[in-house]
């Protein structure tokens, strides 16, 4: 994607773990089986808020078979993804705030013995009022579901504004303000939360996970558990998908830990898929009311948004989720006039937490289904008006936030062009449209989720004619691709091949520290560690190497295994050859590198949140085909134009693509997590919670744009969440296109469909 010649950089590569999973070879934290190892399960809340009067486990800790037994109550220390303030326990101690919350654990010789132990435990309840929606949660004499909360049942409160935003709205020549409200999804990734937990008589202990961050929950466990960190060891196998879901420290690791230490056996806690659903940590539903104004020629004159978070029972990602929510309404447009005001809720319900591209969906949603609305209203198309209000390849929001790089008009100018947008919208048949969305995201993130300024990444490289080039890193691979993309990097750098990187991630003892995968960070972040330990490795060798040539080692250089003179190509030797040679004169031939972001923040509450070293652009175009006797919505054709910088492998980066654009289909159009008015999951399983089949997938074409940020490693960004962003709006502007129906709220089922048909027919 730029006139810089690589080796390995911008190849189709197969990832390290693909031939052991094609061979059903790869192991996952179900596969593990340790001796004498038991089986835990969960006793879980029958109340959605109710406090805990009593809990007696004698009959089940009578069981045969049944070797351990935990409480609440032994493991009181809170724990959280914001360490100054945790709202958590493993289990609930005095009160149980969402239906199916654990209440106490069993671990067993059997399955079988342990779910009938489940059914002897006796626990007795008091009820509270159950609040299933952000209203009732917080009206006046509302019961608060954290009673050390001084805001009752709001969690987390922020306002910020910068310009004049009322004078904007006074100047401008056409304002539109409507309420958007958005649907409670899960993650639905295949692999449940697994754990297997071994506590041995040395008193340390050893957990194999699912996680998406293996150090932060390596610190969780080490306060959970009040066991110093050296006596853990956390170790991460192929992970079967997270997207956020498995991006915090969960109920079943910190309950298998608790019951090995007590059996002083091995424990493995695997959740079924209602588990999942109970254990959820996904999106956000946010009812948004949101205003925007601009002028006769369309630019952008203020935003202001007001938003009313669910976010279920526990804290969670929820503080940081809302701070995104407002960094989002700044880009990817030049917008003078912004003010935020967002809450988020306490709520009887499985908690909500960080899901792929979090804090950007819901506003995106809203935002690029306005500019659609105001364009037409002008008279304009919705492509002139978004290209005109675009940000340049270099930009600075009002709220501080440093764009260092964008091709964001390109990606609205290549998509377009692509899908024949100019030529179809508003020029289609009744019930057939396009729609236009753009986005952006994140590619890692300056907030870290320790009090600490340690690099957010490290990695280590070692050089020997024993292993050959062993690449540690502890960043982790959760389907994503990162040990390919980090083994790329490190091939380019020391100009060998990639198939003879290996690499170690994901763990805590054989892997230096990483901040965990999230947020788009791991290119960038454990890509630029990776890349100071190799140019570390290459200083090292040249001197040797020059020595052997006879020429100076600034005149060398390193390719296809070899080291060479740049200037007289016949003089150059073997790589190896000169790591030999500096292994028997110094040694062992080792480097590490880190990285750190760039630290910015501004001077205003959640100030922090939304910088990012770069920022990774998309821009897209549905095609939708809207059957008015059904109400079904198919999506036929879609088309995608990405910033995502040098793609590191392309095919790679189409795969991210797609998979968010089906994500956001799903959400857009079938997937919602229905409850009782008690709080009680109806559709906790694939059969009833609806999400999209191969039946479903449009025909997909996606585009790398020309970009290469300077500042980042091989010039890449995050290719993975961005895309994410726009589908939904894309999807939604199309069906107004199609049957001149803008819709406001998630999912837009064929019922809405044919409801809002029958409305704009009796108008």
């Amino acid at each position: 994607m730029s006139d810089r010649k690589f080796s390995v950089i911008g190849t189709d590569q197969v990832r390290k773990e693909a031939p052991d999973k094609a061979r059903g070879e790869a192991i996952y934290a179900d596969d593990i089986r340790l001796p004498r190892m038991l089986h835990g399960r969960i006793k879980r809340s029958d109340y959605a808020h109710a406090r805990i009067i009593s809990i007696d486990t004698s009959a089940a800790e009578a069981l045969p078979g049944v070797k351990a037994v935990v409480v609440g109550s032994e493991a009181p220390q809170k724990y959280g993804i914001v360490p100054q303030a945790p709202t958590e326990t493993a289990m609930a101690i005095d009160k149980v705030r969402y239906h199916g919350e654990p209440v106490a654990a069993v671990a067993a010789t059997d399955p079988d013995i342990a779910e009938k132990a489940l059914d002897l435990i006796e626990v007795e309840y008091e009820p509270l009022p159950v609040y299933v929606n952000t209203h009732d949660a917080i009206a006046e004499g509302a019961v608060a579901l954290h009673e050390d909360n001084k805001y009752g049942n709001i969690a987390y409160q922020a306002r910020q504004e910068f310009g004049e935003v009322d004078k904007a709205f006074e100047e401008s020549h056409l304002v539109i303000e409507k309420t958007y409200k958005t649907s409670y999804v899960n993650h639905v990734f295949m692999e449940p939360h697994s754990a297997v937990a071994r506590f041995d008589d040395n008193g340390d202990l050893r957990m194999w996970s699912s996680t998406q961050v293996p150090h932060y929950l390596h610190t969780m466990l080490s306060k959970v558990m009040d066991m110093p960190m050296a006596k853990i060891h956390v170790t991460v196998p192929n992970v079967g998908g997270g997207f956020g879901g498995k991006g915090e420290a969960s109920n079943n690791e910190l309950i298998a830990a608790l019951l090995s230490r007590k059996a002083r056996r091995p424990v493995k806690v695997i959740y079924s898929r209602r588990e999942v659903f109970l254990q959820h940590r996904g999106r956000h539903p946010i009812e948004m009311k949101v205003k925007m104004g601009v002028d006769k020629e369309g630019y952008i004159t203020a935003i202001d948004y007001d938003g009313l978070m669910d976010g279920g029972a526990y804290g969670a990602w929820g503080i940081i989720i809302l701070f995104y929510t407002a960094a989002m309404l700044h880009l990817p447009y030049k917008v003078k006039n912004v003010r935020f005001f967002g809450r988020r809720i306490y709520t009887n319900k499985p908690t909500c937490g960080p899901m792929r591209g979090l804090g950007g969906v819901q506003p995106r949603f809203a935002l690029e289904s306005m500019m659609d609305e105001l364009a037409i209203k002008l008279g304009m198309s919705p492509y002139e008006l978004k290209l005109k209000n675009a940000i340049d390849k270099k930009h600075v929001t009002v709220s501080g936030v440093h764009v260092r790089h964008s091709e964001y008009k390109k990606c609205l100018e290549e998509v377009v062009s692509e899908s024949g947008y100019l030529d179809k919208h508003g020029k289609l048949p009744f019930g057939k449209g396009v729609g236009l969305a753009g986005g952006y995201y994140i590619s890692g993130t300056a907030y870290t989720l320790y009090m600490s300024y340690k690099p957010h990444s490290t990695a280590l490289i070692r050089l020997d004619s024993e292993s050959g080039v062993t690449l540690q890193c502890g960043a982790t691979d959760i389907g994503q691709g990162s040990n390919m993309v980090l083994a790329m990097m490190c091939a380019e750098k020391l100009g060998l091949p990639y198939e003879s990187i290996h690499v170690i991630s994901g763990d805590t003892k054989n892997a230096p520290f990483d901040l965990g995968s999230f947020a788009s960070r791991v290119t960038v972040a454990a890509g630029s560690a990776v890349c100071e330990a190799a140019d570390k490795l290459i200083e090292q060798i040249l001197p040797i190497a020059g020595v052997a040539l006879g020429c100076r080692a600034d005149q060398l250089a390193v390719g296809n295994g070899e080291i060479y003179s740049i200037y007289e190509k016949e003089i150059r030797m073997p790589f190896w050859d000169a790591v030999e040679k500096y292994i028997a004169a110094h040694g062992p031939l080792s480097a590490t590198g880190s990285y750190t972001p760039p630290r910015r923040t501004g001077d205003f509450k959640g100030g922090n949140v939304g910088h990012s070293p770069t920022y990774g652009f998309t821009a897209h175009v549905a095609e939708v085909d809207v059957d008015t006797e059904t109400g079904e919505v198919k999506v036929v054709n879609y088309n995608e134009a990405g910033d995502c910088g040098q793609p590191i492998n392309p095919l790679s980066v189409e795969g991210q693509v797609e998979g968010s654009i089906v994500m956001a289909m799903g959400q857009a159009l079938y997937e919602e997590i229905k409850m009782t008015p008690d709080g009680r999951l109806m559709n906790p399983n694939l059969h009833d919670y609806k999400v999209p089949t191969m039946r479903d997938i449009p025909n997909i074409k996606t585009l790398a744009v020309e970009s290469y940020d300077e500042d980042s490693p091989f010039g890449a960004k995050e290719a993975g969440e961005g895309p994410i962003q726009p589908t939904i709006p894309a999807i939604l502007n199309a069906i107004y296109d199609a049957i001149g129906v803008r819709f406001t709220e998630m999912p837009v089922t064929p019922e809405k469909v044919l409801a809002a048909l029958a409305a704009k027919g009796q108008e």
